[in-house]
């Protein structure tokens, strides 16, 4: 088919198609013959012959005419073919019907009976070229164009579409000016809605403002009331520390008047009784411990008391066929004193007051007899020892938080707190009169603490490492240390100096401990003995052999015939003192006894262990028990007054009571 006939065709379809208005001024600019219904009988159609494109000219017919004609028609075939198969690929139903009887009635009307035929032949490829048309706004002119490229192969099928109906074409636009339209309603909608939300978000914001504003102010009131109320405070702070010291002053001096309501009491009984034995004859003497008491007058003088009382001891031990005391004959008196402060160590007779008191106590110990009954907390760190007043229940813990403190118990109320050691505290004692405390401590130093004035008068100095124990004399005026350095010291508290040095051991003295009444000192070393020292001169009587490790702690019972003692794989030991011979030993270990102490009646011995437990052991039966309470090592334990309870201070930082 030649391009210029389909040209023509589509000139002549240009011109009666009734398209939209853009698409015919787009024309009319390449049409140059317009067509209107009321012209259509006047047209005057152009003549084409039948012949023009399917004949050959007679004159021209030749051998190589007919090869280009059959070559043609091949062509024109395959064409065809390939067309045909490219709309079979389409269904019916995407091609409209409508055009196709559109343009066929039109040819028939107009009489143009070849191009319906040509039409009709090759309606694939004007329904491309008028695909073309419609899709791309292309003019008339360029459709044969189009057309030649797409037989070029040029242009592939797939980019051309079919040739919409214009009322579907019409139809699809009205449907899409309604989807616009509804998204349009949308999109008015949802602004409207966000114009609200907004409107609500400024309302929240306003009320959020001026809530935030009313809380700065409150915020603002508060602060200004509370520097009031500080400034306020800081007024009452002197009233308040003033209120605190005169509580504190008031228990002291409650404490101190009963301490001396007690020893006032003591002294009237020890004279009614020493009246009694003159008035029977029978007189002997009961000592009577004072606080800041001498043992010998300094002047010399008695009266006539003291010497019917010593004129009766005279007696008395002339009927023993025992020579009395000669102070004029002792060693340790003819040398002179040094220092005239220097206090005199009291004779070695006096008799122990609190024997009485022993065979009172006769309670004996059965299996589970002890029961924790409270427990308190009483330091943050370990609490290293305990110290038991002389007369009533109160107790003494020394910490390794460098205090120690003052409680009542059953109740559990502290009376004082003392502070000024620079290091761990290792020991305590009471002084005889119960006014006065000493301390030992890791910085070296022992302390003497006055509780009336609530704070340390003295600190002696002169060890070289750590001391680990310290004790009173019986007579207030001596108190003994046990150090690291492995010597021990014997303090004079009214020269304020060491009277002896003690060396003797070969490693670290664990304990120290004066005999009750007596001259007479004990001592435990890490050395595996036991010692036994004369205060007065300094020297080592006895030394004990038999345990097989270290020795951390030894104590008398309330006789004075027995030791007992501890070492560091919990075997305890007790000792015979006249005949200086171990009589039994029992295992409790194999953790390390920490401290080891008898009951007043000298029938029960408790041993604190690193195990955690409390273990008490019967003297008569050999009942060994375990008290559990603890959550860490056990450091020290002691006996109350009656042995009605039991104390104890371990590592966790408690004070438990056993009853």
């Amino acid at each position: 088919m030649n391009n210029f006939f389909f040209n023509d065709h589509i000139k002549i379809f240009n011109s009666h198609w009734k398209a939209p208005q853009s698409a015919v001024l787009d024309l009319t600019k390449h049409t140059e013959v317009t067509i209107t219904e009321d012209s259509e009988d006047d047209y005057q159609y152009e003549e084409v012959p039948e012949d023009d494109d399917f004949s050959l000219v007679e004159e021209d017919e030749g051998l190589i005419k007919a090869l280009q004609t059959i070559q043609e028609q091949s062509e024109d075939a395959q064409i065809i073919a390939q067309r045909s198969v490219l709309t079979s690929k389409h269904s019916v139903s995407e091609i409209p019907e409508v055009v196709d009887d559109f343009v066929c009635n039109f040819l028939v009307r107009m009489g143009m009976v070849r191009t319906l035929d040509c039409f009709q032949t090759e309606i694939p490829q004007f329904r491309l070229c008028f695909s073309l048309w419609v899709k791309d706004g292309l003019f008339p002119s360029t459709l044969g164009d189009r057309y030649e490229l797409m037989q070029k192969g040029a242009i592939e099928r797939k980019d051309i579409g079919f040739v919409p109906d214009m009322y579907t074409y019409n139809q699809h636009l009205e449907m899409e000016n309604r989807r616009l339209k509804k998204e349009l309603e949308n999109y008015k909608l949802a602004a409207s809605k966000a114009k609200e939300a907004l409107q609500k978000i400024q309302k929240g914001r306003d009320f959020h403002r001026m809530n935030h504003k009313r809380v700065v102010q409150e915020k603002n009131r508060l602060i200004s009331d509370i520097k009031r109320l500080k400034a306020h405070y800081a007024s009452y702070e002197p009233m308040l520390k003033q209120l605190t010291e005169k509580y504190q002053t008031i228990l002291r001096q409650k404490m101190l008047t009963s301490l001396e309501r007690d020893r006032a009491v003591g002294q009237v009984t020890g004279l009614q009784a020493t009246l009694q034995n003159l008035e029977s004859g029978r007189a002997s003497e009961i000592p009577v411990t004072r606080a800041g008491h001498r043992c010998e007058r300094e002047d010399g003088r008695q009266g006539p008391m003291q010497k019917a009382v010593q004129e009766n001891r005279e007696q008395k031990y002339l009927y023993a066929g025992v020579a009395p005391y000669d102070p004029a004959k002792d060693p340790t008196k003819q040398k002179g004193k040094k220092y005239s402060k220097d206090s005199e160590f009291p004779i070695d007779t006096q008799v122990n007051p609190y024997l009485a008191r022993a065979k009172e106590c006769t309670r004996p110990l059965k299996s589970g007899v002890y029961r924790l009954s409270s427990t308190l907390k009483v330091h943050d760190l370990a609490v290293s020892c305990l110290a038991l007043h002389p007369r009533k229940d109160i107790v003494v813990t020394a910490s390794d938080d460098r205090l120690w403190k003052m409680w009542a118990f059953p109740n559990g109320n502290i009376i004082m707190t003392g502070e000024g050691h620079t290091d761990w505290l290792s020991g305590c004692c009471f002084h005889p009169s119960g006014t006065k405390l000493v301390t030992s401590s890791g910085d070296t130093t022992v302390r003497i603490w006055d509780f009336t004035k609530g704070e340390c008068i003295l600190t002696l100095e002169g060890h070289s490492r750590a001391v680990w124990d310290c004790s009173w004399h019986s007579c207030g005026d001596f108190v003994a240390s046990a150090s690291m350095d492995n010597t021990s010291k014997i303090w004079d508290i009214n020269s304020e100096r060491c009277r002896y040095t003690m060396r003797g051991h070969k490693d670290s003295v664990n304990s120290i401990e004066f005999l009750p009444f007596s001259n007479t000192i004990l001592t435990s070393s890490a050395d595996k003995t036991l010692s036994l020292w004369d205060a007065r001169t300094g020297l080592c009587a006895q030394t004990f052999y038999g345990h097989l490790h270290s020795c951390n702690h030894a104590t008398f019972n309330m006789k004075g015939d027995t030791i007992v003692s501890c070492d560091s794989y919990g075997v305890m030991k007790f000792w015979d003192v006249r005949r200086v011979t171990p009589m039994v030993s029992i295992d409790a270990g194999p953790h390390p006894g920490n401290q080891v102490v008898f009951d007043p009646s000298g029938h029960v011995v408790a041993l604190a262990s690193n195990d955690g437990t409390v273990k008490t052991l019967e003297l008569n039966s050999g009942q060994l028990s375990s008290l559990v309470g603890h959550e860490d090592e056990v450091q020290s334990v002691v006996f109350d007054h009656k042995a009605e309870h039991l104390l104890s201070g371990g590592s966790d930082g408690t004070l438990r009571l056993w009853s």
